[in-house]
């Protein structure tokens, strides 16, 4: 991105610590639960082996199932899916001018020791990545073979988040990659560890007016970030983001077409059954509609078109 802090908030020495409750904003109405966290996002590819490929030998993930031109990826020493492929042969790669919809999905690293492990992983497989610094976590970025866009982070703690009034302080500044790397020890990489999740999405949107209407009026995530330039970024529980929107494709930016490699679906994962409700009324209060799946899921497309899964989280009735 190329902004730094000063770029964006001007007079940072002004900034104070970000302690819970002193920063974000959340319009009246139903807002999401604290324990709000993400599942699975569902990706459709090209060629599964391809892929596979990638995911599992770059990414370090494992494949936990594999059938009918789909297959279910998590991490090391953890069941719980973090992306499924589907495979249809022939789509085309992610368009150079950008498309709305994904603009990449953020695999959240349970410490920054395994983001040092993995960074160096990277270099000695060779592969090019992106990084940047954007003071609540650290993050470096790639595509996979069909162009989606991934980034791979780890937070730094709450304690040193920093806001200025109501809102968070983000930017993109350069990583000290020796001192992350440094951090990783000696230990090798063995690929993602157990307590690795999908962290947050983030989508090219065609208005961030829009986008705040249906993900935070409607869908009651809280904004956390504002003055990010083209940008903003929503979060539930005191978190950074679960979700950025940006308007970075340009003016007329298309969805992805059903023959280009995209995002066919992200999650949602509320508490309970009661919480999946809420949303659905409140979709329905602000004239957004949405479907409910066999399995009780709640499914519903933004403006432009990117489904959103909302589901109960099954480990709380275990």
């Amino acid at each position: 991105m190329g902004t730094t802090t000063h770029d964006i908030f001007g007079a940072a020495n002004a900034a104070v610590p970000a302690t819970p409750g002193s920063y974000g904003e959340a319009p009246a109405g139903y807002r999401l639960p604290e324990s709000t966290r993400l599942g699975a996002v569902r990706l459709q590819i090209a060629d599964l082996d391809r892929s596979l490929a990638f995911y599992e030998q770059v990414l370090g993930l494992r494949t936990v199932s594999r059938r009918d031109g789909r297959a279910v990826l998590a991490a090391h020493g953890d069941d719980a899916p973090l992306v499924e492929l589907v495979e249809r042969p022939g789509v085309r790669p992610v368009a150079k001018r950008g498309r709305l919809g994904l603009y990449h999905f953020a695999i959240l690293l349970p410490d920054r020791a395994s983001l040092g492990r993995f960074v160096r992983h990277l270099g000695e497989i060779g592969a090019h990545a992106g990084a940047g610094d954007h003071l609540v976590s650290e993050a470096f970025y790639l595509n996979d073979p069909d162009g989606l866009g991934i980034e791979v982070y780890a937070d730094r703690p709450r304690s040193t988040w920093k806001r200025l009034g109501r809102q968070l302080m983000m930017a993109t500044d350069p990583v000290n990659v020796r001192d992350l790397v440094r951090a990783a020890g000696d230990a090798p990489y063995t690929g993602m560890p157990a307590g690795t999740v999908i962290g947050h999405v983030h989508l090219h949107v065609g208005d961030i007016a829009a986008a705040g209407a249906f993900y935070s009026e409607a869908l009651g995530f809280d904004r956390m970030v504002w003055s990010y330039p083209g940008a903003l970024f929503l979060g539930a529980g005191g978190y950074h983001h679960h979700l950025g929107t940006n308007t970075w494709a340009g003016t007329g930016a298309q969805p992805a077409a059903d023959d280009e490699a995209r995002l066919l679906e992200w999650t949602i994962v509320l508490p309970d059954t009661a919480s999946v409700d809420a949303a659905a009324t409140s979709l329905d209060a602000a004239g957004f509609t949405a479907e409910r799946a066999q399995d009780g899921d709640l499914v519903a497309g933004d403006p432009w078109g990117t489904r959103v899964r909302v589901t109960a989280d099954v480990r709380a009735g275990a």
